[in-house]
């Protein structure tokens, strides 16, 4: 095959998750995290997002209501990342999962972002994070971008919720 690069503006549009409980999801998306629900078919299947957009996350029980989650050592999502457009967006959102005593299982540095992560009610990975201005990101002495993960600065980041 020839040499091929996708166009440089191509984003990922929307995921579509497969939920046990449509109403524990829309809990957690909407109440929880803030999405706006856009469109609704019926107690099977809900369009959400940020902004007015006809959808950033699809939910629906039409294979798996009331089905236990996948399997941890399995193929599948491994999570869904929400990027948040500011550090103090992230930080609010931070606040707010500390305020509602929400599970988080994991906050890291990765050099180019800062990330919570989490899981939703179905076992689903959840990464919510911001992205450094991409001057910031860590490069090598070859110029390759070098990530990396290391503990995040939460006492730093909760001083920009408020």
């Amino acid at each position: 095959m020839e040499d091929y690069k996708i166009p440089a503006q191509t984003r990922i549009g929307h995921v579509h998750l497969k939920v046990s409980d449509l109403q524990k999801s829309l809990d957690f998306y909407s109440g929880l995290l803030g999405f706006e629900k856009m469109a609704a078919y019926g107690d099977q299947a809900a369009f959400i997002s940020a902004g007015g957009y006809h959808h950033h996350i699809g939910l629906n029980t039409w294979h798996s209501k009331g089905a236990p989650p996948a399997p941890e050592y399995a193929p599948g999502l491994y999570h869904t990342a929400i990027l948040y457009p500011e550090r103090k967006d992230l930080a609010q959102i931070l606040q707010r999962l500390i305020d509602a005593k929400y599970p988080i299982t994991g906050a890291s540095d990765h050099g180019v972002s800062e990330a919570i992560y989490l899981d939703d009610p179905d076992g689903n990975g959840v990464e919510l994070y911001w992205d450094r201005p991409r001057e910031d990101w860590p490069l090598g002495p070859d110029g390759e971008l070098t990530m990396y993960t290391r503990a995040l600065d939460v006492r730093g980041l909760l001083s920009l919720a408020h």
